[in-house]
């Protein structure tokens, strides 16, 4: 078959450089997206008059065809298939006859690929919205359940104050819903309409683009050809979300990776999402963990290196462009295994809570210690130096700060008196974090109850 682009060319291509320019071994995912394009064009060249309804039936009958090879896996890709659009073409005059010329009328290559390429990621990303929905379903499911359980709290990796540990839960449930967020208002930039476009400078054949939005199910029309043909900030915002996302799973791994040791022993993964070692048979290793980590680096690196592909590029369609599909598939099957895996070992995770509440220890009731001060009217600027100086004397004595005695505390400051004592309480420590936000019980349910209702919106 003669290429679409052949007949300036009087020579041969090198062998190599066909292989270099082919794209047809990973563009082949939105062959679906390319027919649908495809079928609404060809409906639309019958309205201009351009082809008759007859023979826009035929290309759309004989379109279905190709996808049906497609989907039952009998499509035979063939050499000078360079890319998905090429191949289907191709297939569609085997099928159809020579009619299967006139489709491309009027259009180029550039405004197919922007176009194929936007409904294929707005169909992926419905389905990674719904993935990450389904997440964040399973971390108010299991804050709600473990809402009694008490954990440390911690910065900088150190004890700090206790918290719950459903708390912890929302509290990437919260990151996750900011991602959920981001991306529908990005599906919304994906869902126009660049086919119309031609190869730059529009369509010179009156074609309704407006009847092609609304056939192929896009918002809106994008309003500037060149902007049609050489956007490609979608892909690039799809992949920074990405990066965002599987930066938040990272983090949420890292900190169970750390809880899942020995030395916490807070967790213990579920045998479905742990490894052993070869060569140690103790070992239960968090490997689903590990790799949520590791695919993060993956996906930042993709976006990256897509950001410098179009960083320099002068405007409308450059071959170079050919570099956004793979970042954009890669991302999207990365996404998709990772939202699932981190659902389904948050949803198996079994807690110790008993080990948890022994990792708490008295001075991390210090702050406690300051706002009792404070609720006897000395300034939060003084009562800090004053817990502080509470905290080195109980190291000083090699006692806990619920040991020393109130003759201890009046060495310090005259406002202590015997109900000092009240202040040895974790939960009461807890439920005084009780404005929005908060670690309190009834703010922890609140927020579940929040992000619920959301949800079922």
């Amino acid at each position: 078959m003669s290429k679409l682009w052949g007949g300036r060319f009087s020579g041969a291509t090198d062998p190599l450089m066909e292989k270099f320019n082919a794209s047809i071994h990973f563009d082949k995912l939105m062959y679906a997206a390319d027919i649908q394009g495809s079928q609404a064009y060809a409906k639309a060249l019958a309205l201009t008059g351009i082809i008759t309804q007859e023979e826009s039936e035929q290309l759309v009958q004989g379109l279905a065809q190709v996808r049906k090879e497609w989907e039952d896996g009998t499509f035979a890709i063939q050499a000078g298939d360079e890319d998905i659009h090429t191949a289907n073409e191709r297939r569609l005059g085997e099928i159809v006859g020579s009619v299967a010329g006139k489709l491309h009328t009027g259009r180029s290559r550039n405004d197919q690929v922007a176009t194929d390429m936007r409904l294929w990621l707005r169909e992926e990303a419905r389905a990674l919205l719904q993935h990450l929905k389904e997440l964040i379903q399973v971390a108010v499911e299991r804050a709600v359940s473990d809402i009694d359980v008490v954990m440390p709290g911690y910065t900088h990796l150190q004890r700090a104050q206790p918290i719950r540990w459903s708390h912890w839960i929302m509290s990437y449930a919260w990151g996750w819903h900011a991602d959920a967020q981001r991306l529908e208002q990005l599906i919304e930039r994906i869902n126009l309409l660049p086919l119309g476009s031609g190869a730059l400078a529009g369509n010179p054949f009156n074609v309704d683009r407006e009847f092609l939005a609304k056939e192929l199910g896009f918002a809106g029309v994008i309003p500037n050809s060149l902007y049609g043909v050489s956007d490609r900030d979608f892909v690039a915002e799809f992949l920074f979300w990405a990066s965002m996302t599987m930066i938040h799973i990272s983090r949420f791994a890292e900190d169970l990776i750390i809880y899942s040791s020995g030395e916490f022993g807070f967790v213990t993964l579920a045998d479905a999402y742990s490894t052993g070692s070869s060569l140690m048979p103790q070992k239960k290793n968090p490997d689903s963990l590990e790799l949520l980590r590791g695919k993060s680096g993956r996906v930042f690196g993709q976006m990256s290196g897509f950001l410098m592909t179009v960083k320099g590029l002068p405007s409308t369609y450059n071959k170079d462009l050919q570099e956004d599909k793979e970042p954009m598939f890669d991302a999207v099957e990365t996404l998709g295994g990772s939202l699932q895996i981190t659902s389904a070992v948050l949803a198996t995770l079994k807690i110790h809570p008993q080990k948890m509440a022994a990792s708490l220890s008295n001075d991390m009731l210090a702050t406690d210690v300051a706002e009792y001060l404070v609720r006897k009217g000395v300034p939060f600027r003084e009562t800090h130096h004053i817990a502080g100086a509470a905290v080195r004397l109980s190291e000083e004595r090699g006692v806990p700060m619920s040991q020393l005695t109130v003759a201890d505390y009046q060495t310090l400051h005259p406002s202590f008196s015997d109900d000092v004592a009240s202040v040895w309480n974790y939960e009461q420590s807890i439920e005084n974090r009780s404005s929005i936000g908060g670690t309190s019980k009834s703010r922890v349910l609140e927020q579940a109850a929040s992000l619920k209702k959301w949800l079922d919106l």
